[in-house]
C-alpha cells in the first residue's frame, strides 16, 4: 500500500475524476489509514511504499505489479501522468527481495486488470491494458490467462467490475463477484461458463465501487454504500467489512485499487 500523502485530482484519466471538485488529502489519508488498519486487524501484514510528490495516483498500489508464486510482472502505465510510478514500484520489489521480476514491454496496469483466481489469471482489456499484455503475462507468469473485454468507460479496469471472493483449491472452485454490464457479450458468456455460481452485482453495487472489494476468503472489505452486495455475500457465508472510501473514489479508486495482494 502507498499512503496518499500527495493525493489530488489534478487531471482526468477516468470518468470519475473531476479537477473542479474539492479534494482533501487529509481526508484521503484518514480513509486510507482506516483501510490499512482494517487489514492489520483482520490478521494481514501490510507493507508500505513511500509516496512521491507529483504522483497523486501512486496511492493506487494495485497497479504496481502482479505477483504469482513469487514471480513478479511489473506495470507499464497508459497515462503519461502515471508513467513514473512503475520505476518506484520496481525498486520496491527489488529492495524487498523479489528477484524473479520482469518489467513489461506491453502496457499493463497490473492488478487493476489482472485478477488471480488460484488457477488462472483473469485479464481485462478495453481501456487501459494492451490486449497483447495478456499473452505477455502468460509467458512471464506461466499461468493460464483468460481475456475479458470491458465496454463501459466507468469501469475502466477489471478491478472496478470484478473481484475474487475465494481462490480455487484442489477441492473447490474459485468464487467471484462481478457486474455483467461492464463486459462485452462474449466475455459475459465466458464468465458464466467459468463461474456459474458467481455473485452477480447490481448497477448500484458497481456505481459505489462495490466490485473494488478485497476478500481474504472470509472477510470482504467493501465501500460502506455496497449494502446490497454485502447482504448477498453474507448470505453465502462471507463477513462484509464496510469502510468509507468516498474521498479516494473521487480519483476512481476504492479498497482494491489501494491494495496490491502479495500471496505467500
Amino acid at each position: 500500500m502507498c499512503p496518499p500523502r500527495f493525493f489530488a485530482v489534478d487531471y482526468v484519466i477516468n470518468p470519475w475524476m473531476d479537477p473542479t471538485q474539492p479534494v482533501s488529502a487529509e481526508v484521503a489519508v484518514a480513509q486510507w489509514t482506516e483501510l490499512r488498519d482494517t487489514y492489520r486487524r483482520l490478521g494481514h501484514t501490510v507493507e508500505e511504499i513511500e509516496p512521491q510528490p507529483g504522483l497523486p495516483d501512486m496511492v493506487f498500489a494495485a497497479n504496481s505489479g502482479t505477483v504469482v508464486d513469487g514471480r513478479v510482472l511489473g506495470s507499464r502505465f497508459r497515462a503519461p501522468q502515471r508513467a513514473a510510478e512503475a520505476e518506484h514500484f520496481r525498486r520496491w520489489f527489488v529492495e524487498h527481495g523479489y528477484r524473479d521480476l520482469t518489467m513489461p514491454e506491453r502496457i499493463n496496469e497490473a492488478e487493476g486488470d489482472f485478477a488471480w483466481t488460484g488457477k488462472l489469471l483473469l485479464a481485462g482489456t478495453g481501456f487501459r491494458t494492451d490486449p497483447a499484455a495478456h499473452a505477455e503475462a502468460q509467458e512471464v507468469l506461466g499461468v493460464p490467462v483468460v481475456s475479458l473485454s470491458l465496454v463501459d468507460p466507468r469501469y475502466y479496469h477489471l478491478d472496478t467490475a470484478l473481484f475474487v471472493l475465494s481462490e480455487a483449491t484442489d477441492t473447490a472452485a474459485a468464487q467471484i463477484a462481478y457486474y455483467p454490464a461492464a463486459f462485452s457479450p462474449g466475455s459475459q458468456r465466458v464468465l458464466r461458463r467459468l463461474f456459474p455460481d458467481a455473485v452477480i452485482a447490481t448497477a448500484a453495487d458497481a456505481e459505489c465501487f462495490g466490485l473494488n472489494g478485497v476478500s481474504d476468503g472470509r472477510n470482504v472489505v467493501l465501500p460502506l454504500e455496497a449494502v446490497g452486495l454485502g447482504a448477498e455475500l453474507a448470505s453465502r457465508g462471507y463477513e462484509p467489512v464496510y469502510l468509507d472510501i468516498s474521498e479516494l473514489r473521487k480519483a476512481g479508486g476504492g479498497p482494491k485499487c489501494c491494495t496490491l495482494e502479495i500471496r505467500k
